[in-house]
């Protein structure tokens, strides 16, 4: 007779805890990813206005208004940085078929992008940036760590002065440049946001698994946040200054502004929240949180299923997509968001890797084959996603 040990059944479910808990997952990675998620519902979901005010706890939630993409993004160059080698890039025949299947990925996120666009919910798909951003980064995945981080550091002061500029071009309040703009994804413009993809590829050269490396993600991303937000509360321009001149549109961290304070505070957000993330997953609280792990280890299909879900319900109870009035006053954030919950972590541990993140792999791995197969899933997904709403 078989011992329990030995059934099938245990097997199984053993290989999948081992998936989503073994040496191969970087746990807080995955922790980071997750929360990205959970503040992209709530800002998608709840109505959020208003500044932070650490002595009212009712306005925290404002933290997840544009902070969320930018995390996102950050970890989408360090899961690049982690499937072309980690703190060693990739050479050679390696490199070369890595970075093929890394542009047919882009271009599966980018037509999943614009397959979202199409439902009409009002939010501001991310995939189509998504999609740029990874081909941009292809280029510069043979860098080491300290060119990647100080590649990041110029792009993160130089480009928000020209992103003023090119915002303020006419082509984007014609009919054609607004659907234009949707397309590519510009309210997150690839022309700035490469410096977080950059500065996440940096990050996982320098060895996101190294503890001295974890602490200073956590130290600089804190001097960094309070450093540009203290300026902003200090010095920043306002709503009508942001709107009339240069200076105010650049020394502003209104969330999307993509002004230099919001690039350098909400930037060093992203890294302090990494950091905390990893530094959390070496104790056993990365048990705790598995749950978030599991929406973490598959946030694509998060992503993707929350904006599905919202089509439908918007489509048949209040007859309209694009209502997003009238989909917020029905309360779905908790509902959402517990039944994501719920539903990647039991898909991680009764089924495995996520499903849209397993079908972009296998469609990535059959256009590009490898005579020498490489690992069959990479330490880190590069399929991060996340978004904002259309306010209207």
């Amino acid at each position: 007779m078989r011992s329990l040990s030995e059934s099938p059944d245990r097997g199984y479910l053993a290989a999948r805890w081992e998936r989503l808990n073994g040496p191969r997952r970087i746990h807080g990675v995955d922790l980071a990813r997750g929360l990205a998620v959970l503040g992209m519902f709530a800002a998608h979901l709840l109505w959020i206005t208003g500044q932070i005010d650490l002595s009212e706890p009712a306005t925290w939630l404002v933290v997840v208004d544009g902070r969320s993409s930018i995390l996102f993004a950050t970890l989408a160059g360090v899961s690049i940085g982690l499937v072309t080698g980690g703190r060693t890039p990739l050479r050679g025949e390696a490199a070369t078929t890595v970075n093929l299947r890394l542009v047919v990925r882009a271009c599966l996120l980018g037509v999943l992008g614009l397959v979202l666009i199409a439902t009409g919910v009002p939010v501001y798909v991310i995939l189509p940036a998504y999609a740029i951003l990874f081909l941009l980064a292809i280029p510069l995945a043979r860098l080491g760590a300290r060119a990647l981080l100080t590649i990041a550091g110029v792009l993160a002061v130089v480009m928000p002065f020209v992103q003023v500029i090119l915002d303020a071009l006419p082509f984007w309040s014609t009919p054609v440049g607004s659907d234009l703009g949707l397309a590519v994804g510009w309210h997150y413009p690839f022309t700035t946001w490469i410096a977080f993809v950059v500065a996440g590829l940096g990050v996982a050269r320098s060895g996101v698994t190294r503890l001295r490396v974890q602490w200073v993600l956590l130290g600089a991303g804190t001097a960094l946040a309070a450093i540009a937000y203290g300026l902003d509360a200090a010095t920043g321009a306002d709503a009508r200054a942001e709107a009339s001149s240069f200076a105010g549109a650049l020394w502003t961290s209104r969330p999307h502004s993509t002004g230099l304070l919001e690039v350098i505070g909400s930037g060093g957000f992203a890294l302090a929240v990494l950091g905390a993330s990893l530094l959390v997953c070496r104790t056993v609280a990365t048990y705790a949180v598995v749950p978030l792990r599991a929406v973490g280890a598959m946030p694509l299909t998060a992503y993707t299923l929350q904006l599905v879900v919202w089509a439908m319900v918007a489509g048949s109870v209040l007859g309209d997509t694009g209502d997003l009035r009238g989909f917020r006053d029905l309360q779905p954030f908790w509902p959402l968001t517990l039944g994501t919950i719920v539903f990647c972590t039991a898909w991680a541990l009764l089924v495995g890797r996520g499903p849209l993140e397993a079908a972009v792999d296998r469609i990535a791995r059959l256009v590009v084959r490898d005579p020498r197969p490489l690992p069959e899933e990479p330490p880190g997904d590069p399929a991060a996603t996340g978004s904002v709403t259309r306010r209207r």
